[in-house]
């Protein structure tokens, strides 16, 4: 018999790339969303994979809507990529950002814990939590300083899910994330902001690149790496928590002119500030130390942040 995996948040950069991966593995994949009558599955279609997943509708902070599925698929692993994921967007929207991602993430947890069957649940969690660590790299046991509405509500999740485990002894766990990239990103995300307008300049449009601080430092893998971590996380013994990074930390500013390079232009001819790009709080350096998943998981990044932007142009580049 295959293995059945659910994941919620199917439709997006992560659930893509994650599905493609277990169908390669053999699994029964399934995906929910919303409204999966309505919903584009884009990012499936784009891989190739839209009709090899089954697609149910689930409103994740509706406990009832997510007992249903659960008992009607009885899936053998769940992966939580759901819930808002934009940390922009979550100081315009914390209500929705914290009920979507706190409430998701419990009530997947007391639907395990209701049926009482052997589910493994994976949680997405984020190098948000962390906030500013004063440059030193974060890890497993790094406290959590949240700096935006989204970090708070990946930081409640966070916890739910080490409760659960320890108080019901669920086999539940997080990979904590750093950023992770790829041309399936949708546009509001900065690195594919960056990347689009670069690659449109290139072709000889006239607009100027806006952005906000590009002072700030981040950690930045590639995507399709990212979830191969998220499937050898549960296929440990025991429910741990992982931090997932590449262990390289660059300002965003070395990020634009590597896209810039990578199109033979400069990027000080094309990019301006703009202060209204500012966030209300910010995290001004991301780092990582990702000793524990390349001990106990044997994973480690192989793309950095110049192998980033380059697929990334090319991918672009490849559309046209």
């Amino acid at each position: 018999m295959a293995k059945k995996a659910l994941i919620c948040g199917v439709s997006g950069q992560d659930g893509a790339y994650l599905s493609r991966l277990l169908i390669g593995k053999g699994y029964d994949v399934y995906g929910t969303a919303r409204d999966s009558q309505i919903a584009s599955f884009s990012n499936l279609i784009k891989l190739g994979i839209r009709d090899q997943i089954k697609l149910h509708s689930m409103a994740l902070n509706d406990f009832r809507s997510v007992l249903q599925v659960l008992a009607c698929i009885q899936p053998d692993e769940i992966y939580n990529l759901a819930g808002q994921s934009s940390v922009g967007l979550s100081f315009d929207q914390p209500v929705e950002t914290l009920e979507s991602i706190s409430v998701g993430t419990l009530n997947l947890l007391e639907a395990i814990r209701f049926m009482k069957c052997p589910i493994r649940l994976y949680n997405a969690g984020s190098s948000e939590c962390f906030g500013n660590t004063g440059g030193h790299p974060a890890e497993e046991e790094t406290p959590f300083r949240p700096r935006s509405p989204y970090a708070v509500a990946k930081s409640t999740a966070f916890w739910e899910i080490a409760n659960y485990r320890e108080a019901y002894n669920l086999y539940a766990s997080t990979g904590i994330l750093f950023n992770h990239e790829s041309p399936l990103r949708p546009e509001r995300f900065v690195t594919q902001k960056i990347v689009r307008s670069a690659c449109r300049i290139a072709s000889g449009a006239s607009e100027k690149l806006k952005l906000g601080n590009i002072e700030i430092a981040r950690d930045w893998g590639w995507a399709p790496e990212y979830v191969e971590a998220m499937w050898m996380i549960l296929q440990q013994e025991n429910a741990d928590d992982f931090v997932i990074a590449t262990g390289e930390t660059n300002r965003l500013e070395d990020f634009v002119a590597e896209v810039f390079r990578c199109l033979e232009l400069d990027w000080h001819d094309h990019v301006e500030s703009d202060a209204s790009l500012l966030r209300p709080s910010e995290i001004m350096v991301s780092r990582a130390n990702p000793e524990k998943s390349a001990r106990l998981l044997g994973w480690k990044a192989t793309h950095r942040m110049k192998d980033v932007a380059r697929m990334m142009v090319e991918a672009v580049k490849g559309e046209g």
